[in-house]
């Protein structure tokens, strides 16, 4: 099996990135279903066939610093919610094939030879970067 040629590669990361933008709402966790026995000794919970009360949905996600943050939802939030973690996952999903995809463009794209159009810079200097021209005097720190 050949490889894609580079336009059929852009084509295809084109065709990722629309369907980036068509992802809508997402949002990162889970959720779960908790049942619980409240600890009376009188309800019908206490009983040891009983699952608890419930269920209670619960979003949890991973927030900076590791940190786990959760939410305890309504019954009208759930499916809302599930959807948007679905949206998450096509969202992740994308990414990763949009990345594979620029990987194997950078891969096809043929190197430019010194000197040419396309060795440029930003600033249109050939990649050099402004300055004096002399030598920094800084050292390296011993090691």
């Amino acid at each position: 099996m050949s490889r894609p040629s580079l336009p059929e590669l852009e084509a295809e990361r084109e065709r990722l990135h629309a369907q980036l933008a068509a992802v809508g709402d997402f949002r990162r966790g889970s959720v779960t279903e908790n049942y619980r026995k409240c600890g009376k000794l009188n309800c019908a919970c206490a009983r040891p066939d009983h699952p608890g009360h419930g269920p209670r949905f619960l979003w949890t996600r991973t927030v900076r610093g590791r940190r786990t943050r959760g939410r305890q939802l309504a019954a009208g939030e759930v499916e809302k919610v599930r959807r948007e973690l679905a949206g998450y996952a096509e969202f992740t999903s994308l990414a990763e094939r949009i990345a594979e995809v620029s990987e194997a463009i950078c891969e096809a794209r043929p190197v430019a030879p010194p000197g040419s159009a396309g060795d440029e810079g930003p600033s249109g200097t050939g990649g050099e970067k402004g300055g004096s021209g002399t030598r920094s005097r800084r050292r390296s720190p011993p090691r």
